[in-house]
């Protein structure tokens, strides 16, 4: 069974930093494209970045120029580097991975880790 485990969130003041982990744990071929979304309360989740097996990268508009996500092939993690948090950046936030287990492909959610931001 593919699991995806995040860590790395918490509170942290407007302006700084933090930086979110998920790894895939299980049986399969390959990862096509992992990344994060996030859903603050009352609001529908939305996409935060996406990274592609080839390293194309794709961020939300709100986030461009203060996240950076990456990846470690060799350890199946994305990463997020969030800089310059605000407080409108508060929220639950779900790795994602649409991975591929022998001829399927399959879309994967962690079970989310809050990041608050304070003002």
């Amino acid at each position: 069974q593919v699991q995806l485990v995040e860590s790395g969130g918490g509170l942290v003041q407007a302006g700084g930093s933090l930086r979110l982990s998920c790894a895939a744990s299980g049986k399969f071929l390959g990862i096509n494209v992992m990344g994060w979304h996030r859903q603050a309360p009352g609001k529908q989740r939305e996409l935060v970045a996406t990274i592609s097996s080839a390293g194309f990268t794709k961020y939300a508009d709100s986030v461009k120029g203060r996240f950076t996500i990456s990846k470690d092939n060799a350890k199946s993690t994305v990463y997020l580097q969030m800089n310059s948090l605000k407080p409108e950046d508060t929220a639950v936030y779900y790795c994602n991975a649409v991975i591929q287990i022998d001829l399927n492909i399959r879309d994967f959610w962690g079970q989310g880790t809050q990041v608050t931001v304070s003002s």
